[in-house]
C-alpha cells in the first residue's frame, strides 16, 4: 500500500495567513505545510483540501483514478470545490467498514473529539490509521489484535493518541508513527525532529510517498537522557515532553513534601497538573532502586534535590564532618546512582540544574553544593545518550 501525504499542516496550512508569530515567519521551504490530506493507492482520498489536484501533480501522482473521497473533521471556512471527476466527498459512521472497489477496507474509529478516524487495510493486509486534528480515538477496550503498519496523527497536538494507542498494542515497536496537522504550535526545523524522534515519531515534507508495511526506519528513542538547564528554564517541560506518549510513566518527585511551606506546595501542585493523568507519581530519593528494577519509564526530577538529601544523609555540610567520612560517604552514593543509571535497562529522563554559571555562594556549604553537583551532572550525562541544555525554553543538544 502507497501513502502519499498531499499535505502536513493543521487546517489552516503553514504558514497561516496574515500570522506574525515567529513560527509561521520561518515557516517557508520545505517547512511550509498545506492542509493535511492522504492519497492511499491512488484510489482513495481521505480530506480533501484546496489544492489538492496541484498538490497530488506535484507529487507525481493525478486524482483521476480517485474513487472515494472520505473527510475526517469538520471542515470551516468556505466550501472547497470539488475537482471535475472526483466523487463527493463523505463520512463513514462510527464503527462502520466500508469496501472499495479497488479491494480496500476502511473502517471508522470513533474519536474523543469532533472528527472520524480511518484505519484502511490493503487488499494485501497492510494497514494504517489516519487521526483527524486534535483528536485520540475513543473507547479502546483490550488488546489490539496486532500493531499498525503505520499511524498518522497529531503528534504535537494530541501526543496522548499515541500513549493510548501504544497501551493497548496497537502501536509497537516497529510501526511507523508520522506527524501531520503541524500548526505554529509545533517547534520548527530541528527542534521539532527532536520532539518527534523521543515519542519514535517524525515529520515528512508535504508530497513525501510511503511504502506502508516497507521495513520502516523509526527512529531510536535513547534510553537515558539528561535535562539540564537553570531555575524556571523550561527543563521540567522539555523533560516531560519526551515521556507524553508513553502510556505508563513513572515520576520520581526526590523533593518530598515540605510540611508549612505554602509556595513549595504549590509549585508541585503546578507539576502534577501539567503532567498525564496516567502517569504514577513516586516520592523517594532511592532512585538507584527504581533504576534497577523492572517497569515503565521514569522521570527523575530532580538530581540537584537528590543530592540535597543525599549531602543530608551523610552530614556534609559540616566541614569537620566532612573530612571525617562524609566526602567518602557521599562519593559512595553517587557512585552508586551513576552505576545505576548506566545500568538500567528502563527508559529514563532525568532533570538537573544547572548551578555554576553564576554567583558564587556566599558560604563554605554552598560552594560545596555547587561543586558536587557539577560533578554529579558530569558523570550522569557521561552514561547517558542523550544530553540537552535548556536556556529560555530551548533546548540546545550537547550530545545525541
Amino acid at each position: 500500500m502507497e501513502l502519499t501525504l498531499l499535505g502536513t499542516g493543521a487546517p489552516d496550512g503553514l504558514p497561516r495567513p496574515s500570522c506574525p508569530c515567529a513560527a509561521c515567519a520561518t515557516a517557508r521551504g520545505p517547512w511550509a505545510r498545506a492542509a493535511t490530506a492522504l492519497l492511499i493507492d491512488d484510489a482513495l482520498l481521505l480530506d480533501l483540501t484546496p489544492g489538492a489536484v496541484f498538490a497530488a501533480a506535484r507529487a507525481g501522482h493525478s486524482l483521476g483514478a480517485v474513487r472515494q473521497v472520505l473527510l475526517t473533521h469538520p471542515h470551516d471556512g468556505p466550501a472547497v470545490e470539488l475537482p471535475p471527476a472526483l466523487p463527493p466527498a463523505g463520512r463513514v459512521p462510527d464503527g462502520q467498514v466500508l469496501t472499495l472497489i479497488s479491494g480496500h477496507r476502511v473502517r471508522a474509529v470513533p474519536m474523543d473529539a469532533p472528527g472520524t478516524g480511518y484505519e484502511v487495510s490493503s487488499p494485501d493486509g497492510e494497514r494504517l490509521l489516519y487521526l483527524p486534528p486534535g483528536a485520540a480515538p475513543a473507547g479502546l477496550d483490550g488488546r489490539a489484535e496486532r500493531p499498525y503498519d503505520l499511524v498518522v496523527g497529531d503528534v504535537v497536538g494530541r501526543p496522548d493518541a499515541v500513549a493510548r494507542l501504544r497501551a493497548v498494542g496497537a502501536v509497537g515497536p516497529a510501526t511507523e508513527v508520522i506527524a501531520v496537522h503541524l500548526d505554529h504550535d509545533a517547534p520548527p526545523g530541528a527542534a521539532l525532529d527532536r520532539r518527534l524522534a523521543a515519542a519514535g515519531a517524525r515529520a515528512v515534507p508535504d508530497g513525501t510517498t510511503l511504502v506502508v508495511g516497507e521495513y520502516p526506519v523509526v527512529p531510536d528513542v535513547p534510553r537515558r537522557v539528561l535535562v539540564t538547564g537553570g531555575a524556571r528554564s523550561g527543563k521540567s517541560v522539555e523533560a516531560e515532553r519526551r515521556l507524553e506518549t508513553f502510556p505508563e510513566v513513572v515520576y520520581v518527585a526526590t523533593g518530598g513534601r515540605r510540611e508549612g511551606d505554602p509556595e513549595w506546595a504549590a509549585r508541585v501542585g503546578l507539576h502534577r497538573e501539567r503532567r498525564p493523568g496516567a502517569w504514577r507519581t513516586e516520592e523517594t530519593c532511592e532512585v538507584a532502586e527504581l533504576l534497577g528494577a523492572e517497569g515503565p519509564p521514569l522521570l527523575v526530577d530532580c538530581l540537584s534535590l537528590w543530592l540535597t538529601d543525599a549531602m543530608d544523609r551523610v552530614d556534609a555540610w559540616e566541614d569537620v564532618r566532612w573530612r571525617e567520612g562524609g566526602e567518602k560517604a557521599l562519593r559512595a552514593r553517587v557512585a552508586e546512582l551513576v552505576a545505576a543509571v548506566r545500568g538500567t535497562r528502563r527508559q529514563v529522563v532525568l532533570v538537573t540544574n544547572e548551578v555554576g554559571s553564576g554567583v558564587v555562594p556566599a558560604t563554605v556549604a554552598g560552594r560545596r553544593f555547587r561543586d558536587e553537583l557539577g560533578r554529579l551532572n558530569a558523570a550522569v550525562a557521561a552514561e547517558c545518550e542523550e544530553v540537552l541544555l535548556v536556556v529560555a525554553g530551548q533546548a540546545v543538544v550537547l550530545r545525541g
